[in-house]
């Protein structure tokens, strides 16, 4: 069997791509980003941006050959970068028109449970147009409608439940609603076994889990899981939580994908629920629970380190992002004499104030290079050998520093190893 996969490095997508390839399948892996190629020939990658693939036309030099579609590509919230109606409408739409007019016969689609009852956002709304483009579509289609997916890995949702777990005071947005967790394991098991020839076909199925949650249930049953006694309990203020939703929105703008945003909290409200009971009749599956899942896989150190790290992250970026800018507002107001001065008792002489303004400039293009995700990454290096040049000029210069009570040589270290802290943990997937 050969494969098309879209959404192919996403959490369900790359470990719908690791079964396929242990079942012996031929994969085309779709991605919007270039990824590196393997050894295993049976993969071959595809770079291949949803919002550039848009008409029939855009598909059909990656489906020669192809037995199914397998569509996992999926994305919160509309930026700059991301488009909910080019990822989940426009160009699923295009690439089923273009399974109709090659013979791919199979195609598998990934949607959100709900979706059906109530469309609260863009997202919905989308991934709504999404199942019903398919199902107007003369093919053997599967329209599955999972509830919130965690495993092992995690990302989005799934690893701010872990996030949240590692905090001291348990809280939880006061208007989410039930949640009916499902275990990542379980859909891709179901995704491999509608692939087979013989299986049902023309069917919308809610893949849930065996019991409803709360989102502090969740939570907590996390917390259980990672070896922390219970936390206490803390209502958030509405005002706090409409500012993180805020701030998350302002993050995805930036290019960030945090979890919590706009689209999130609309969604939240309805929950994830569902019947699982027409799944479990296609395929068999007996859906796992949560603490079943998490009691069959004990937490590793690992999992304590990833948990603790996944909110202070988000402040190491914000910390160091201001540390940079706010250094050059200074160097370019009320600092600006004493660094001319500082200049001029080093020999810089006429050259005192333009070095700066030039230290000024760099300081504001690394913070907010590092603000802005496309960018952070070469920013970071900046900083770093940004950072190393004050420590060699300085010594140069004005080696007296060294022994200034304030040590402000001596504080550039801490700052290399925040910086060398943040390139460790800056990937998301």
């Amino acid at each position: 069997m050969r494969v098309l996969l879209t959404g192919a490095t996403g959490l369900i997508g790359s470990h719908v791509l690791a079964r396929l390839r242990a079942e012996g399948v031929e994969v085309r892996a779709v991605a919007r980003r270039s990824h590196a190629q393997d050894s295993d020939k049976a993969v071959s990658w595809i770079k291949l941006d949803l919002r550039d693939a848009t008409r029939p036309e855009d598909w059909l030099p990656f489906l020669d050959g192809v037995d199914a579609v397998v569509n996992c590509a999926g994305v919160l919230q509309d930026t700059r970068a991301d488009s909910t109606s080019a990822v989940h409408d426009r160009g699923p739409a295009a690439l089923f028109k273009a399974c109709e007019m090659t013979g791919v016969r199979r195609v598998i689609h990934l949607s959100a449970i709900g979706v059906d009852r109530e469309s609260l956002s863009a997202f919905s709304q989308s991934k709504l147009a999404g199942d019903e483009a398919l199902s107007r579509c003369d093919l053997d289609w599967v329209i599955l409608r999972p509830s919130v997916v965690v495993g092992r890995a995690a990302y989005g949702g799934s690893a701010l439940f872990r996030g949240l777990a590692a905090q001291p005071l348990a809280f939880a947005p006061p208007d989410a609603g039930p949640l009916q967790i499902v275990q990542l394991d379980d859909l891709v098991e179901t995704i491999v076994r509608f692939l087979r020839p013989d299986a049902p076909a023309r069917v919308a199925v809610e893949v849930a889990g065996p019991e409803r949650l709360s989102f502090e249930d969740v939570v907590t049953t996390y917390r259980r899981w990672l070896g922390w006694p219970p936390a206490r309990r803390l209502r958030p203020p509405p005002l706090l939580m409409d500012l993180s939703y805020r701030l998350g929105d302002f993050a995805g703008w930036l290019g960030w994908r945090p979890p919590i945003r706009s689209t999130a909290r609309r969604e939240m409200v309805r929950g994830a629920v569902g019947d699982p009971g027409e799944w479990t009749r296609l395929t068999g599956i007996a859906p796992q629970s949560l603490s079943a899942a998490l009691a069959a896989n004990p937490a590793s150190v690992q999992e304590r380190w990833f948990a603790k790290l996944y909110l202070l992250k988000a402040m190491v970026f914000t910390v160091f992002s201001t540390f940079w800018i706010v250094t050059a507002i200074i160097s370019f107001g009320p600092g600006y004499r004493i660094g001319v001065d500082l200049m001029r008792e080093g020999g810089a002489g006429p050259l005192s104030g333009p070095s700066v303004i030039a230290g000024a400039l760099a300081d504001l293009a690394i913070g907010l290079g590092i603000a802005y995700r496309p960018t952070a990454k070469l920013a970071l290096y900046g900083a770093l050998v940004l950072s190393l040049f004050y420590v060699v000029a300085g010594s140069i210069l004005l080696p007296r520093l060294w022994a200034e009570p304030l040590g402000p040589l001596w504080k550039i270290w801490p700052i290399l190893a925040l910086n060398i802290v943040a390139l460790a943990i800056l990937d998301d997937r």
